[in-house]
C-alpha cells in the first residue's frame, strides 16, 4: 500500500514532467516552431480541459447515485460542437478580429467597450468559478485520503485542509510560471497548452485503464458486469425529465460561458481552420471518457462495503483489488483533471481581473497624470501574478467553509449555473442588433442575484449569510422567499428551481432593457462588427484628439514592450513612406490599430479608456468621448433622415435601370444562343433530309450510290447526336448537376490517356508532346475522365491551329502552397488579341477549314470541366503559341521535380 509520503513523491515527479514539458515548450516556440503546438490535436486535447475532477471522479458518482443522468454532462458540450460548432467559429473570428482577451473583454466590447459591465461579468466569473475551484481541491484531498485510510497513516501532513492548502499554493507557483510570462493575451501560453495537452492524454488512459480492469478484470466481461446492475441504475424513465434537459443545458451552456472554456476554444486558437477537427474529436473524446463510467459504477456497487463513496470508485476499486499501481495511475488521472481546470481558469480569471478591475482603478488613480508615466506593463503582470494567488485563495476558503460537504456533481452544476447567467447577454450581443449595454447590465445583475439566492448560498447550508432558518423558512419569516420555493413556486428539484428563476429573470431583464433604451453610436458599430463579422471589415477611429507620436510609442512600450512596438511603429512609419528612423503621424487609422493592438494585452474597454486620455490634452475618460459621440450624432440625425429619403430614391432609382439592364443582356445572350444552336443543328439535319429525299424519290440509284448517301447520312446523324450531347453536357456542367467519380490517379496516366485518344490526328499531323519525366508520377485526386477530356481538347486544338509541319505540345507543371498549376503550351502561332476574348464563348471558331465539323463548344466544356473539380482553366497569352493554365486543388504526394524536358515515346 502506498503512503502519503510516497504519494505525494510522485505528485512532485509528475508535475516535475510538467514543468519540463511546458519548459520545453516555452523554448521551442521562440525558437519558432510551432508545428506541434499550433495543430489541431493539441488544440483539441486543450478543450479537454472541460473534463475537470468533476467528470473524472463525479461521473461515476453521479452514475452511482442517479443512474444514466450522468450522460447529460457529456452530451451538452458534444451537441455544441457537432450542431453548435457555427456559434464557436463566430466566437473564434470575433475573438481575432477584435483581439478578445477573455469572455469579460468581449462582452464589453460588444455593448460600447464597457468597463462597468466587464467589471460585473468578471466578478460574477471569479465567484462563479470558486466553487468549481473548491470543487477540484476537494477532489484532491479525497483522493489523497482514500490512500492515507488505506494506509492507516493519517497525520498532520495529510490532514485535508493542509493538502488542500498545499495543493493550493502548488497550482499557484505553476500557474504564475507559466501563465504569466507573456502580457499579450493573444501571444498563446504554448507551455500551458502543451502541458493541459499532456494531462488530457494521462486522464483518458487512466480512466480507460480503470474501466478495461473493471470489465475484464473484476468481472468477466461486458455481460457479466451488466448482470449486476441495481434497479436503481436503469430508469430510463428519468431521461428527457425537466432535470434532465435542464443539466444538457447546463452543460452545453458551460462549454460556451465558461471563463476557462472561452480560453482555450477563443483566446488559444491560432487557426480557425481547427474548429474543424474539434467538432469531431472533442466529441470522440468525451465519448471515451464516458465509455466505462457506468461499468465502474455498477461494480463499486456490487463490490465495495454500503456507505462507500462513488465519487472515489475509480480509486477504491483498484485498491481494494491491491492494484497499487492502477490506483496509482487513477490517482494521476483524476490530479491531472483537477490541476488542468484549475491552471486554465486562473489564468483566464486573472486576465479579467487586471484587465477590468486593476488596471482601470489605476487609470482613475492617475487621471492627474499622462498613463505614460508608469510601467503599465509591470503592473499587468503582477497584477496577474497576484490575482492568481487570490483567486486559488478563494477556492481555498470556500472548501474550508463548506467542509468538503456535498457530491462534486452538486458543486460543479452551481458553477455551471453561475456561469450560465452570462449566456442571453452573450447570444443577444451576437445576434440582436437593437440589444444594448443596459439590457445586457440588468439582465446579468438580476441573473446573478437570483442564482446567489438560490443556489449559491444555500450550498454553504447555512453557515454564510443565510441561516439554516432563513433556508428553510424564508428571511425573517417570510415564505415567499425561500430560496428553494420562490414566491410560493414549488419546483421539486432545486436545480430546476433556480436555473427557470435566475436564466428566466435574466433574459426578461435583458430584454426589457433593451426594448427600453437606445444604443449608444458606439454600441450600433460595435453590433455591426460583431453580427457580421464574417462579411464586414474593421471600421477605423473616428475621433481623434490632441497628441504626438512620441507620446504613443512611450505608452506603447510600457504595455507592448519595446520589440512589439518597435515592429508596430516601423511598419506605419513604412506604410505612410516616411524615412527609416522617423515615427509614423498619429493618424485616425493609426491611433485605431494601436487601440486594437492595446486591446490584446489589456481589453478592449480598458485600451479605448487610455486611448481616449493621452489622445487628450485634457483629462478625458471613455464616458466622456461616448458623451461627444451622443451630442454629435443628436445634431446630425435629424438631417441624416431627411437625406437619407432622397438618397434612398436614388438608390432605388439605379437598382431599376441596372435590373432593367440586365435583363435586356439575359434577352440578347438567350437570342445569340439560340440562333447559334439553331445554326449549328440546321447543317447536319438539312444534310440528313437532303439525302434521305434522294433515296426516297429516285428509285435508280445503285448499289454504291446507296451506300454512299446512307454512310453521309449515319455520319450526320452521328454528328449531330454528339453536337446535342455536348449541349447537355455544358448545361449540366453549368448547373453543377454533372456526376464526378473521383479517386487518385498519377497526371501520367491521364496525360497517357488524352495521348491515345488523340493518337490519330497526332499521326497525321505528325504532332510531339513534351512533358518534364518527374511530374509523370505527381498524383491527385480528380475525375480521370473528365481531366483527361480537357487535356484531348487543348491537344486537339493546338494541332489544329498550329499551322506548323510538326506541332509541339508542351506540359509543365508547378506545385503551389494550396494548388497544382499545369501549363498547357504548343509552339504555334498563338491567339490574336481580338480572339482571345471569344476562345471560351460557346461555338465561337477560330476559323472555318480547321474547325470544320467543330461545334465550337470544346473550351467552354473544358473551363466547365476544370470549375466543377474545383479549378480554373486560363488563357494567359502567346509563348510563342497559346499558353493556358489548369489549376486544381493540390493534392500531389512529395516530390523532386526537375527541369530537363524530354520528349514523350510515341
Amino acid at each position: 500500500m502506498l503512503s502519503f509520503n510516497l504519494l505525494v513523491t510522485i505528485c512532485l515527479i509528475y508535475v516535475m514532467i510538467l514543468f519540463f514539458v511546458a519548459f520545453l515548450a516555452e523554448r521551442r516556440a521562440k525558437q519558432g516552431n510551432l508545428s506541434f503546438f499550433t495543430s489541431p490535436i493539441t488544440y483539441t486535447l486543450s478543450i479537454s480541459v472541460y473534463c475537470t475532477a468533476w467528470t473524472y471522479y463525479g461521473a461515476v458518482g453521479s452514475a452511482a447515485r442517479n443512474g444514466l443522468e450522468f450522460i447529460t454532462i457529456y452530451l451538452g458540450p458534444t451537441l455544441v460542437f457537432i450542431g453548435w460548432w457555427w456559434l464557436l467559429r463566430k466566437l473564434v473570428r470575433i475573438g481575432n478580429t477584435q483581439r478578445i482577451t477573455s469572455i469579460a473583454d468581449l462582452i464589453s466590447a460588444r455593448y460600447g467597450k464597457s468597463t462597468t459591465l466587464a467589471v460585473i461579468i468578471t466578478i460574477l466569473s471569479v465567484v462563479g468559478t470558486t466553487p468549481y475551484i473548491a470543487l477540484q481541491l476537494q477532489s484532491l484531498t479525497l483522493s489523497f485520503s482514500v490512500f492515507s485510510n488505506e494506509a492507516a497513516s493519517i497525520d498532520a501532513a495529510s490532514s485535508p485542509i493542509q493538502t488542500a492548502l498545499w495543493a493550493a499554493v502548488g497550482l499557484a507557483v505553476f500557474t504564475i510560471i507559466f501563465g504569466t510570462r507573456n502580457l499579450d493575451a493573444n501571444e498563446r501560453h504554448h507551455g500551458v497548452v502543451t502541458a493541459i495537452a499532456l494531462e488530457a492524454i494521462v486522464k483518458l488512459v487512466a480512466l480507460l485503464a480503470v474501466g478495461i480492469f473493471v470489465v475484464w478484470g473484476v468481472g468477466e466481461g461486458p455481460s457479466d458486469i451488466l448482470s449486476r446492475i441495481q434497479p436503481s441504475l436503469n430508469q430510463t424513465q428519468d431521461i428527457f425529465t425537466p432535470r434532465w434537459v435542464t443539466l444538457v443545458f447546463l452543460s452545453a451552456t458551460a462549454v460556451i460561458c465558461l471563463p476557462r472554456m472561452f480560453q482555450v476554444i477563443v483566446v488559444e486558437n491560432s487557426d480557425e481552420k481547427h474548429l474543424a477537427t474539434a467538432s469531431w474529436a472533442f466529441p470522440l473524446y468525451l465519448f471515451l471518457m464516458s465509455l466505462f463510467v457506468l461499468p465502474i459504477a455498477i461494480a463499486g456497487l456490487d463490490m465495495l462495503p454500503t456507505g462507500s463513496n462513488p465519487d472515489l470508485f475509480v480509486l477504491t476499486i483498484p485498491l481494494s483489488q491491491n492494484q497499487d499501481a492502477l490506483a496509482t495511475l487513477a490517482f494521476l488521472g483524476g490530479f491531472s483533471s483537477a490541476t488542468s481546470m484549475v491552471i486554465v481558469a486562473s489564468i483566464a480569471l486573472s486576465t479579467m481581473v487586471s484587465n477590468h478591475i486593476v488596471l482601470p482603478l489605476w487609470l482613475r488613480l492617475t487621471l492627474r497624470r499622462s498613463p505614460t508615466s508608469e510601467d503599465v506593463r509591470t503592473l499587468l503582470l503582477r497584477s496577474r501574478r497576484i490575482s492568481i494567488a487570490a483567486i486559488l485563495g478563494l477556492g481555498f476558503l470556500y472548501y474550508q467553509f463548506t467542509s468538503g460537504t456535498g457530491s462534486l456533481a452538486a458543486i460543479g452544476l452551481i458553477a455551471f449555473l453561475g456561469v450560465a447567467q452570462i449566456l442571453p447577454a452573450l447570444l443577444g450581443g451576437l445576434f440582436w442588433e437593437s440589444s444594448t449595454r443596459k439590457g445586457a447590465l440588468y439582465g446579468i445583475i438580476c441573473g446573478f442575484i437570483i442564482w446567489a439566492y438560490t443556489s449559491f448560498l444555500p450550498s454553504f447550508d447555512g453557515n454564510f449569510i443565510l441561516s439554516e432558518s432563513a433556508l428553510t423558512n424564508g428571511p425573517f419569516g417570510v415564505g415567499f422567499l425561500r430560496p428553494s420555493a420562490l414566491f410560493f413556486v414549488n419546483i421539486d428539484d432545486p436545480l430546476v428551481h433556480a436555473v427557470v428563476w435566475s436564466l428566466g429573470i435574466n433574459a426578461l431583464a435583458f430584454i426589457f432593457g433593451s426594448l427600453t433604451t437606445q444604443p449608444r453610436p458606439i454600441e450600433r458599430v460595435q453590433a455591426g462588427q460583431f453580427i457580421h463579422v464574417f462579411d464586414r471589415a474593421q471600421s477605423s477611429r473616428t475621433l481623434t484628439r490632441q497628441t504626438t507620436s512620441e507620446e504613443l510609442h512611450i505608452l506603447s512600450q510600457r504595455i507592448l514592450g519595446h520589440e512589439t512596438t518597435r515592429e508596430i511603429f516601423t511598419r506605419a512609419s513604412r506604410e505612410q513612406r516616411h524615412l527609416p528612423g522617423r515615427l509614423p503621424d498619429p493618424t485616425d487609422e493609426f491611433i485605431g490599430q494601436l487601440e486594437r493592438e492595446f486591446s490584446g494585452s489589456v481589453g478592449a474597454a480598458t485600451a479605448h479608456a487610455m486611448i481616449g486620455q493621452i489622445a487628450s490634452g485634457d483629462i478625458i475618460s471613455v464616458e466622456d468621448l461616448i458623451a461627444v459621440a451622443d451630442e454629435t450624432a443628436q445634431i446630425m440625425e435629424y438631417s441624416a433622415r431627411l437625406q437619407a429619403q432622397s438618397t434612398e430614391l436614388e438608390k432605388t432609382a439605379e437598382q431599376l435601370r441596372r435590373a432593367n439592364l440586365q435583363l435586356r443582356e439575359l434577352s440578347e445572350q438567350k437570342d445569340a444562343f439560340l440562333s447559334q444552336v439553331s445554326h449549328e443543328l440546321r447543317t447536319p439535319m438539312t444534310s440528313i433530309r437532303s439525302f434521305a429525299e434522294i433515296l426516297r424519290d429516285d428509285k435508280n440509284i445503285d448499289d454504291d450510290q446507296l451506300s454512299h448517301f446512307s454512310s453521309i447520312i449515319h455520319d450526320e446523324s452521328i454528328r449531330l447526336t454528339y453536337l446535342l450531347d455536348e449541349i447537355l453536357d455544358l448545361s449540366f456542367l453549368e448547373h453543377g448537376r454533372v456526376q464526378l467519380n473521383v479517386k487518385k490517379v498519377s497526371l501520367g496516366s491521364i496525360i497517357e490517356r488524352a495521348k491515345n485518344s488523340t493518337q490519330t490526328i497526332r499521326q497525321q499531323s505528325n504532332a510531339v508532346i513534351k512533358i518534364e519525366p518527374q511530374f509523370l508520377v505527381l498524383e491527385l485526386e480528380t475525375d480521370a475522365d473528365r481531366l483527361s477530356q480537357v487535356f484531348i481538347n487543348l491537344i486537339s486544338n493546338a494541332i489544329k491551329h498550329s499551322g506548323q509541319t510538326q506541332p509541339e505540345i508542351r506540359f509543365n507543371c508547378k506545385v503551389q502552397e494550396h494548388s497544382l498549376l499545369i501549363e498547357v503550351a504548343d509552339n504555334g502561332s498563338g491567339i490574336s488579341s481580338e480572339n482571345a476574348e471569344l476562345i471560351f464563348q460557346k461555338f465561337a471558331k477560330l476559323s472555318t477549314e480547321q474547325s470544320a465539323g467543330s461545334a465550337g463548344l470544346g473550351l467552354p466544356i473544358s473551363r466547365e470541366i476544370v470549375r466543377n473539380l474545383g479549378g480554373k482553366l486560363l488563357y494567359v497569352g502567346n509563348n510563342p503559341g497559346a499558353v493556358f493554365h489548369i489549376i486544381l486543388p493540390k493534392t500531389t504526394s512529395d516530390s523532386t521535380l526537375g527541369t530537363d524536358s524530354i520528349e514523350v515515346a510515341e
